[in-house]
């Protein structure tokens, strides 16, 4: 059953997704050759706290951490360790953040140093897709347009698109209906109404869409063991419109990135 927000219980989730953006922002300076993801994992949690807020994903399902953290081949859910990071990696970070009984949850994978011109058009390709699919997400559309667009967008430039990992809705609970898949037919699926939340998340691998599973039960990686890519936002309907609850802004500002991706998405920031 989808559960439809009010206009103060999606200013309560734009709350929750700041923070987690603001998170993301903070670990944008410390992601860098030689630094262990265990390490970008304990700032995280004291950030996020700092913040009045509770680590999302910490013992939700019983995940051990903070983060998910998945570089190079892993596609998502990654659990952190003392691995230093090394030039040329990619790496995925998942957060969450609960506050005022909302989630927030969303995602970047970051360049690690110097990575291949391959890599990078993987990387710019998927964050594309992510815009292309949330762009779908209006009143009237279905789940399935939003699929098709990603998986249109990603299949023409020679990519893979993950099927056994989607999207979901997002509220009190972190995964919530409807699923969101990132691939699917035009028309199908679920009807978008006013007041829907939803993360809509690439997971976009450079060759084959097969996945695989280590057997800590949760790390995902690509059958072929080439690089995968993921990018997410929080997304409330309003006014029939997508509007981004979540906001690349702070990585960006971290990383000296000037961008207009958002422009026409995103309304308002709040002060946390």
């Amino acid at each position: 059953m989808i559960l439809i927000k009010t206009r103060e219980e999606i200013e309560l989730m734009r709350e929750s997704a700041l923070i987690v953006s603001k998170t993301l922002g903070m670990l944008a300076k410390e992601v860098k050759p030689g630094v262990s993801t265990l390490y970008l994992d304990k700032l995280a949690e004291e950030f996020i706290r700092d913040h009045n807020a509770i680590p999302g994903f910490l013992g939700l399902y019983d995940f051990p951490n903070t983060l998910c953290m998945s570089p190079n081949a892993q596609v998502v859910h990654g659990i952190p360790n003392n691995k230093p990071l090394e030039e040329g990696d990619i790496i995925s970070i998942d957060c969450g953040a609960l506050k005022n009984g909302f989630y927030g949850d969303h995602a970047y994978t970051f360049e690690v140093g110097n990575v291949t011109e391959e890599t990078k058009k993987l990387l710019q390709t998927t964050k594309e897709s992510l815009y292309v699919g949330i762009r779908e997400f209006k009143a009237g559309n279905r789940v399935g347009d939003v699929g098709f667009a990603i998986q249109n967008y990603c299949e023409k430039q020679g990519y893979g698109i993950v099927r056994e990992l989607v999207g979901h809705g997002l509220g009190h609970e972190m995964h919530e209906d409807p699923e969101m898949p990132n691939y699917g037919r035009r028309g199908r699926g679920k009807k978008f109404v006013e007041g829907m939340v939803v993360a809509i998340e690439p997971m976009v691998n450079l060759g084959t869409h097969k996945i695989t599973q280590l057997k800590d039960g949760w790390t995902i990686l690509t059958k072929d063991g080439k690089p995968s890519a993921h990018f997410e936002h929080d997304v409330a309907l309003i006014d029939g419109k997508p509007e981004l609850l979540s906001t690349f802004k702070y990585i960006y500002e971290a990383l000296g990135i000037e961008s207009n991706e958002e422009d026409g998405l995103r309304q308002k920031d709040i002060v946390l």
